[in-house]
């Protein structure tokens, strides 16, 4: 290891942790309690017009490649979020991991420029990974860091790892349930047992498809704020009255879809509730109900569907959120289970729905064995839960002892990228 390494030591270092997942990048310095940014984890892909309204490109270099003269991209909320003609939304992410690369750069490149504010050779990086990441993706990225950002250090830890640091644990089972699927992941000692991590697909979106399904059926009109230019008070469950807004023509599905699924989501995270038993009609019925209003002014009181729609996480065998958490801690050496059962981290932004982390205890009690202490731990506070895997980064960054773990890149330029498998483990 170089001296030239301590450099990173102290307090001035600035390093930067990336946290990217399926609904969201986090984004910020180390040190710090919060992310700086969460910036969507789409980029809208339109046509280069030569439009005075299309000057928010988030090109920061010079060198444009060939193939990005003819699209013009968009990145973050307050661009993606109006209405242009020919805008495709497209994802970098597939299965939690990178998988458009030049999307992914475009991200980057804006975080960099309006985020950070900085020039990218200043600040070590530190990103979260997926457990199930492959060799490939994290050489890749390895490769991206040093040779396009010239990064002067670089590492990359694993997502449940750094949700265990945050939570203060060293060994945790895991239970992540976020935009795309929930995952149960084993740490001991600060190392993922890879060969007992589970994951179903249920999550968010899971979630925002079955809300649609459930709107939809009883004709509730899903018009996304985007269409309403103006509404006027109705009594409730009054048909709405309300003014279209004029929009730019050639608006794609891709957007119309990712527009409605915001309002979907802000439908979940305001109504939906797990019960802490199974599902039961009439225990539902007679919790109070709760009021939505629609972006068109229709609004109405619900009440035993919130619960209903919420128990697809927990009621589906195999891939219940409590089937999964048993189904891993099964797969560890007998040895480790009774400390991951002993500290067992909810994280995600998924698990914020209320009654999650109840739920998720109750259905562990009844599969571990009798004489395990169970002892969950999950953030009272929405953006702990949200943002667990970026907040561990940002203290393991910013350690005494974690300065000399960087891959410098000096150590870069001289073993290349097979680096990251033999120091990030």
């Amino acid at each position: 290891m170089s001296s030239g390494n301590m450099l990173y030591g102290g307090d001035e270092i600035g390093a930067l942790v990336f946290d990217p997942g399926h609904h969201s990048l986090r984004v910020g310095y180390a040190q710090e309690d919060t992310p700086k940014a969460e910036i969507p984890s789409v980029v809208g892909v339109g046509p280069s017009a030569p439009d005075a309204n299309m000057d928010l490109e988030t090109k920061t270099d010079n060198n444009i490649t060939q193939n990005s003269t003819s699209h013009k991209y968009y990145v973050d909320t307050t661009y993606i979020n109006v209405p242009r003609s020919h805008m495709e939304i497209q994802t970098y992410m597939k299965d939690g991991m990178i998988d458009n690369w030049d999307l992914f750069e475009k991200v980057i490149d804006y975080a960099y420029a309006k985020v950070i504010q900085s020039e990218p050779e200043y600040h070590p990086v530190l990103f979260s990974e997926a457990s199930w990441n492959v060799r490939n993706n994290r050489e890749k990225l390895t490769e991206l860091m040093f040779e396009k950002y010239n990064v002067p250090a670089f590492f990359l830890v694993k997502n449940a790892v750094l949700a265990a640091f945050a939570s203060g644990r060293a060994t945790a089972l895991v239970v992540d349930s976020g935009a795309t699927h929930t995952s149960a992941v084993p740490v001991h000692e600060g190392y993922v047992l890879s060969q007992a991590v589970v994951k179903s697909p249920l999550g968010g979106d899971y979630l925002s498809m079955q809300c649609r399904q459930h709107l939809e059926k009883i004709n509730i009109d899903l018009a996304p704020s985007y269409q309403i230019a103006s509404k006027d008070v109705v009594k409730e469950r009054d048909t709405p009255r309300f003014t279209t807004r004029k929009l730019p023509e050639n608006l794609t599905q891709s957007w119309q879809n990712y527009m409605q699924k915001l309002l979907l989501q802000d439908f979940q995270m305001n109504i939906l509730q797990v019960l802490e038993n199974p599902y039961d009609e009439r225990v539902a019925s007679q919790i109070p109900t709760v009021h939505y209003e629609f972006p068109n002014g229709y609004h109405q009181e619900f009440g035993s569907e919130r619960f209903k729609l919420a128990e697809s996480l927990f009621d589906h065998a195999p891939l219940g959120a409590g089937q999964l958490a048993s189904t891993s801690v099964g797969m560890c050496d007998a040895d480790v289970r009774l400390s991951l059962y002993g500290s067992v981290v909810v994280t995600g932004g998924n698990t914020l729905l209320q009654g999650f982390p109840e739920r998720l205890n109750r259905d562990l009690q009844l599969r571990a064995p009798s004489n395990t202490r169970l002892k969950m731990i999950s953030a009272n506070g929405s953006v702990e839960r949200r943002f667990g895997a970026w907040i561990g980064g940002s203290i393991l960054a910013s350690i005494g002892t974690f300065q000399q773990m960087w891959i410098s890149s000096q150590e870069y330029e001289e073993s290349g990228k097979s680096q990251v498998e033999r120091k990030c483990p």
